[in-house]
């Protein structure tokens, strides 16, 4: 990790929940157990209540993280161990003994695509170890020339266009699977290049194709921001395409949340993360944009209850149906999300 959840510096900023009563999924968070970090059920439980957060988060959605794999087995088969762990959290979560939000409610886990139709194996394993829930995969694709993710590892240049990993998202299709896909704004054109290759695939742009801003890209924003919408305009004209606003507040943004003595209100994030999000929205609509909290990792800049509260700033203005969309209806579309 960059840098730690700091618990009392968070705590100098708390807010009251705008629009209370709005119904929201989270379309995007993970749960792990780390040697640094505990971020399960009870964590997330913590931010969805009134004290962290109070906003009506009515279900999430648990974003694949590498958690909880099985240690033995056939490699390509060991995630099967963080599905059949996100799948546990969502029974205790069903149960009603945790509260009403349903949390995990849908699932995407990890396979490794360029496995090409095999990957499909392991889908179906998924698949059979959390079946109604089980939405897709999301398989490591991002990369940069400049080393932002070190010590992260980088995948390998030009592996979206390759036959292997094309194959393998067709057999998401075939499922009715969907792609959740994390890149840089760097990498949207092969976004675009992919989804005219697979138009039966949903994919899902996670973080709104991350401009960076970190690095290499310091200084960069004016320059990184133009590249970035000319990439994110070429995605916007795949209809299978759909993207979630959030994770803009992770250090490869280079907003340095995590450097100031206090952290950011709704004002500043919405100051800084709007002209990003409405120009997502402005190419998209609101019938293909989804809100996410992309927590833990955004815990690192902010807490639940004041980003959730920049999210609904930064579309004031809109109607009651297009908030709808964009907090609770695409999402519960996409990840095929029905009532408790």
């Amino acid at each position: 990790m960059e840098w730690p959840v700091r618990a009392e510096w968070l705590a100098q900023v708390s807010e009251a929940p705008l629009e209370p009563d709005l119904p929201v999924i989270d379309a995007h968070h993970h749960l792990w157990k780390l040697p640094q970090e505990t971020y399960l059920l009870p964590e997330l439980l913590a931010d969805l209540h009134p004290d962290g957060g109070g906003h009506n988060i009515v279900a999430t959605v648990f974003a694949e993280c590498g958690a909880m794999y099985r240690t033995s087995g056939p490699p390509e088969f060991r995630s099967v161990g963080e599905v059949e762990f996100a799948n546990g959290v969502a029974a205790q979560s069903a149960s009603g003994a945790f509260g009403q939000t349903q949390a995990c409610a849908a699932i995407f886990g990890s396979v490794d695509l360029m496995l090409g139709r095999e990957a499909g194996r392991v889908m179906d394993a998924h698949i059979a170890r959390a079946p109604d829930r089980y939405r897709g995969v999301r398989p490591i694709v991002a990369a940069d020339p400049h080393g932002v993710l070190d010590p992260w590892p980088s995948a390998p240049a030009g592996m979206m266009a390759s036959a292997g990993f094309r194959d393998g998202a067709r057999e998401l299709a075939r499922r009715g699977l969907s792609l959740d896909i994390w890149v840089f704004h760097h990498q949207l054109a092969e976004v675009a290049a992919l989804a005219a290759a697979v138009p039966d695939l949903t994919i899902i742009l996670d973080h709104i194709g991350t401009p960076l801003g970190m690095g290499y890209y310091a200084g960069r924003q004016a320059e990184v921001f133009a590249d970035w919408q000319t990439g994110l305009a070429r995605v916007a004209t795949c209809r299978n395409v759909v993207v979630k606003l959030g994770g803009l507040n992770m250090h490869f943004n280079g907003f340095g949340w995590n450097e100031r003595p206090r952290p950011p209100t709704s004002d500043e994030l919405a100051a800084a993360n709007g002209p990003y999000y409405r120009a997502a929205i402005d190419l998209f609509g609101p019938d293909r944009c989804l809100f996410e909290s992309n927590f833990p990792m955004d815990k690192r800049a902010c807490g639940y209850g004041v980003l959730w509260n920049a999210h609904k700033k930064m579309v004031r203005d809109f109607s009651a149906g297009e908030k709808a969309l964009l907090f609770h209806d695409v999402a519960a579309r996409i990840y095929r999300i029905g009532p408790a």
